[in-house]
């Protein structure tokens, strides 16, 4: 395994955990992506004033810690620009297809894997199985296909 960092993996992992903790304390709030975005591009939304600082504060995130000198190593920091034969229209097809599952699973990874499981709740346990098995799936058939 390349990149295997366990001490910042904990430390990161335990700051989502606290920072998902604080949001359903003080908000009561699921701190998941797509039902924050989703929130944001409701026009109805009477509260965007919080989400928008919340996605907000994940570029700002990203930002300093690139600006403090963050190991970028793997991180190709142009969006635009991919690396190896993947094109651009299967990128957007494959995000038009997980933005159509969080939709249909009312969630995403971060709102059932980490909230949801944190909760106990039976139907996080499931869509996050579910994530899992497709995603395992899926890159079984990949390197099938591909040989990696």
């Amino acid at each position: 395994m390349e990149n295997f960092t366990p001490v910042p993996a904990l430390i990161g992992g335990l700051l989502i955990g606290l920072s998902a903790v604080v949001m359903l304390a003080t908000m009561g709030r699921i701190a998941g992506i797509s039902g924050v975005l989703g929130g944001l591009l409701n026009n109805g939304s009477p509260d965007r004033g919080w989400r928008n600082y919340f996605l907000a504060g994940l570029v700002a995130g990203a930002a300093l810690f690139i600006a403090l000198g963050g190991d970028v190593g793997a991180i190709n920091l142009n969006p635009f620009e991919f690396s190896g034969d993947i094109q651009t229209g299967v990128l957007v097809v494959g995000g038009l297809l997980v933005g159509f599952g969080t939709q249909m699973g009312s969630g995403c990874t971060s709102g059932h894997g980490v909230c949801g499981l944190g909760r106990l709740s039976p139907r996080s346990l499931a869509a996050t199985m579910i994530f899992m098995g497709v995603a395992g799936l899926v890159v079984l058939i990949i390197g099938l296909a591909v040989g990696g």
